[in-house]
């Protein structure tokens, strides 16, 4: 049975946390607050609940959906061949609004979408979101809406587009916050030798250099020196594109 439970009230956000967990446990979809909007998430190492998250926003495989993380330590258990930079931009803008690219761990029994062997991570700045990825583990989040609507801001506004698909929905009030702009994640694409910025968002690109001088910006070209070695995929540095799609207004949104 779908219900709201209030998260600004303690009790009733124990009891809603606790059913979330179950409901992911049992494959289902719930509706919980980000730091950006509001996301519908799964669990992520089952494809029958990423199937329905994707059939109940009315997406296809096509468009597959980032992942949510608890905790940083995780990147490692998710994400292969993390490169010292990547992993810099993660202690520095992670939790919080960059989503990074990277390539999935070949061993993991998921499957996401077309993702092409990538995965896009994000770990977000939101006590609601945490408690409950503590709980569960990585989730697949993509924005609580049908495609081509707007991002719901509020559980209930989410309920109105999703409604019974959905098994758990967690009211945290507005996202974002009163006060702070509703800027999607900033997505950089982690899967080559040169870092670089697939979409705008909550990180600046100056930001970005303060860490990793060489992040280059949305449809900046590397230079010669930057360009992959002779033989390596031409496709590394564009397979994770796929990873996000209309790409994570929650995460990442």
């Amino acid at each position: 049975m779908t219900t709201t439970y209030d998260c600004s009230i303690d009790d009733e956000r124990a009891r809603g946390l606790e059913h979330a967990q179950r409901a992911i446990s049992e494959n289902k979809c719930v509706v919980l607050p980000t730091d950006t909007v509001y996301g519908i998430g799964a669990d992520a190492f089952s494809p029958q609940a990423v199937t329905m998250l994707l059939v109940s926003k009315g997406r296809s495989r096509t468009m597959p959906p980032p992942v949510l993380i608890p905790r940083i330590n995780a990147l490692d258990g998710l994400a292969t061949e993390v490169s010292a930079d990547a992993r810099k931009l993660a202690e520095a803008f992670w939790p919080g609004g960059l989503t990074l690219i990277l390539h999935a761990q070949p061993s993991l029994d998921w499957d996401l979408g077309e993702t092409k062997g990538t995965v896009a991570l994000r770990m977000p700045a939101d006590e609601v979101a945490l408690e409950l990825l503590t709980l569960t583990g990585p989730l697949a989040v993509s924005s609580a809406n049908r495609t081509g609507q707007a991002p719901a801001q509020t559980a209930a506004a989410a309920r109105e587009q999703l409604a019974d698909s959905v098994e758990v929905y967690l009211e945290g009030g507005p996202r974002p916050l009163e006060g702070e702009a509703g800027v999607p994640s900033t997505i950089v694409d982690a899967t080559g030798p040169v870092l670089r910025v697939v979409r705008d968002g909550a990180v600046s690109l100056e930001r970005l250099r303060e860490h990793v001088p060489g992040v280059l910006g949305l449809g900046e070209v590397p230079t010669a020196s930057e360009e992959p070695a002779p033989g390596t995929d031409p496709e590394a540095t564009s397979a994770g594109s796929t990873a996000v799609s209309d790409a994570d207004r929650v995460a990442g949104n």
